[in-house]
């Protein structure tokens, strides 16, 4: 293990010094890999030499996530305390499903939970929540609570009643597959139109909910976006759930990616409401850069985690109580470790610590987007509080540039659509880039073009 953990030391200082230099590794073409690379497996092991050289070789020629010119995911960027507790929680190798194997780290996972409860606005002794690998399985938890709240059976003898779930159309690509999962089908699903600023329409939700009531269905669940995966818009959420209450329906709101303004006294209004919800779910692994994944939902009401999720086993849970026992209200059973990482970075700097990540990256967003509205050869698409920056160049196609800029090795950032209109999306999500890494940005693409 001593010798295993030199190899990893050695070849992490090549990778961050490969970052100054060389912070985008040119992508090596599918077809090439192999003769790149000596990836194949075989009969016979490799001699250290040789197998430290190849590993070392793999790791410089993938994606650099935490450079300061990625930004091409709604993640990136690196936190050293973050790092620290994902390698401890990898050697302790702890499975959180119960208290007897878990010990403190499930403690240190309630602690979390506990206060990221009180940032919504949920608060007395029946609040809890759970992790999941990605916001998509979190989202997918939030919309079971919500259909067996409103038809308890289901999950003995299947769904009996058309259950209808609204949405953005422009929330996450995850909530067709989620309602697909749920039984519910894919058909059952209200896309709701939003304004210029692709915000949820309160106008179509009621109508939407209004028509379908009077052809028989059952409104089951709004799902609410903070933080849509384009824009970065965030839904009204107190109107949302006041609707909700009105029509006896689950409120969740998928936060993935914007839901961290809670942390922000500066950017907190972005979720005024978000009290009124029955769930939420928070990605740590995106605006906080801790690796992934770290990816929380917390609910009002703890009945509905152990209504949905419970399963007793004999074998496994013989120790402890029920709220020790995550495994009681998890999606998994072997479940790893990832409440650490996220514990040891609040740790370290303090939730004003966290605060002033959030800030820092809407500020630095707000001085792209004013870049860009000052220059004649940008057109920008969106010109509110987000970490998003949307925006063309010389109206040249958003695909040419990001495919070129990318297959030539200078930077990566994607593009996306609103509307009708393509354009390149930079997000901030990395917390240790400033305004100087961003001119950067547009001076490769200016250069360039």
């Amino acid at each position: 293990m001593k010798e295993d953990l030199k190899i990893f030391i050695d070849i992490v200082e090549k990778l961050l010094k490969d970052e100054i230099s060389n912070p985008v590794a040119k992508p090596i073409a599918v077809d090439h890999i192999y003769e790149e690379i000596d990836i194949r497996l075989g009969d016979e092991g490799t001699v250290d030499e040789e197998f430290v050289a190849t590993l070392s070789k793999l790791v410089l020629n993938t994606p650099k996530t935490a450079s300061n010119l990625f930004f091409n995911q709604l993640f990136g960027g690196r936190r050293g305390k973050a790092v620290l507790g994902d390698l401890l929680a990898v050697v302790l190798n702890n499975s959180m499903y119960t208290y007897k194997v878990g010990g403190p780290q499930i403690i240190i996972e309630k602690e979390i939970i506990r206060n990221l409860a009180k940032k919504i606005g949920y608060h007395g002794e029946s609040v809890d929540g759970t992790m999941a690998p990605g916001g998509s399985m979190t989202n997918l938890m939030g919309l079971l609570m919500a259909r067996d709240k409103k038809d308890p059976n289901a999950k003995y003898d299947g769904i009996s009643k058309k259950l209808i779930v609204y949405t953005s159309k422009e929330s996450h690509y995850s909530t067709p597959k989620n309602v697909a999962f749920a039984g519910m089908g894919r058909n059952n699903i209200r896309f709701i139109d939003t304004d210029e600023q692709g915000r949820m329409l309160m106008m179509d939700l009621r109508e939407k909910i209004e028509e379908d009531i009077a052809n028989g269905c059952t409104p089951c669940m709004v799902n609410a976006t903070t933080g849509t995966t384009v824009l970065c818009a965030f839904d009204p959420l107190r109107e949302i759930g006041e609707i909700c209450k009105e029509f006896d329906m689950w409120f969740h709101i998928d936060g993935a990616l914007g839901g961290s303004v809670i942390f922000s006294k500066k950017y907190r209004y972005l979720a005024d409401g978000s009290e009124l919800s029955d769930s939420f779910s928070v990605n740590a692994h995106k605006l906080f850069s801790t690796p992934l994944s770290a990816s929380f939902i917390i609910v009002k009401e703890k009945k509905r985690l152990y209504d949905s999720f419970s399963n007793d086993a004999s074998y496994l849970y013989q120790t402890g109580e029920n709220d020790y026992n995550p495994g009681k209200i998890s999606l998994q059973c072997g479940r790893r470790n990832d409440a650490l990482k996220f514990w040891t970075l609040w740790k370290s700097i303090g939730t004003s610590g966290l605060e002033s990540i959030i800030d820092h990256q809407f500020d630095t967003a707000a001085k792209a987007r004013g870049y860009v509205a000052d220059h004649l050869d940008y057109t920008l698409y969106n010109a509110v509080d987000s970490i998003s920056i949307c925006f063309n160049y010389k109206n040249i196609d958003p695909k040419v540039i990001c495919n070129e800029l990318y297959d030539e090795g200078k930077l990566m950032v994607g593009y996306g659509s609103f509307n009708g209109q393509e354009f390149i999306r930079l997000v901030t999500v990395n917390g240790n880039i400033d305004f100087a890494d961003l001119q950067n940005f547009f001076n490769i693409i200016e250069r360039s073009y």
